[in-house]
């Protein structure tokens, strides 16, 4: 096993890659997850967004779904080419592992967020010691947002717009039935 003393740097290898995972329900991704994702992606090489399938939340829309509507939100950003949008099932820190990350980034709205985060970085640093946890926060405009939020907004009808992307708000208007 590699441990973080036997990982090239930077400084040895100036070609290596630096990639990160986002992990996440998405349902649905929001405008403080594309924030937090935008920042990610000046930090890293690359940044794939690891959509969960095997959630113990109770998702509105399936996991092919929630990866298509990040894929359309993203699609116009200058940082797009950066990003890869896919599912993963089973351990975080496995599917890290998979794909050679050097990092998970992990999203924090508020302070009463952090002892939750804090929790699973340690579990994920004892499952896999090399990987790191970055925490971002998204702009304070945006920080109040969450998908439960959200999708309670839909469903009693509230406009959408300053909080998730158009394809987000037009999939919530369709599942809830509003225009």
């Amino acid at each position: 096993m590699e441990t973080l003393a036997s990982l090239p740097t930077l400084r040895e290898n100036p070609h290596l890659m630096r990639r990160a995972i986002y992990p996440g329900t998405f349902d649905p991704a929001t405008l403080g997850h594309l924030d937090v994702l935008a920042r990610a992606a000046r930090l890293f090489d690359e940044v794939i967004v690891a959509v969960a399938e095997d959630s113990s939340k109770d998702a509105t829309f399936p996991t092919a779904q929630r990866v298509q509507l990040l894929q359309d939100s993203i699609r116009h950003e200058s940082w797009a080419s950066q990003v890869q949008v896919t599912s993963f099932r089973g351990l975080l820190v496995e599917f890290a592992r998979e794909k050679k990350a050097v990092a998970v980034i992990r999203g924090l709205r508020a302070v009463s967020d952090f002892e939750y985060e804090f929790q699973l970085a340690l579990t994920n640093r004892r499952l896999h010691p090399d990987l790191e946890s970055v925490f971002l926060m998204p702009r304070e405009t945006l920080s109040f947002i969450s998908s439960h939020l959200v999708r309670e907004l839909a469903r009693l009808g509230a406009p959408l717009e300053d909080f998730v992307p158009p394809a987000a708000a037009h999939a919530l208007r369709q599942h809830f039935g509003k225009k």
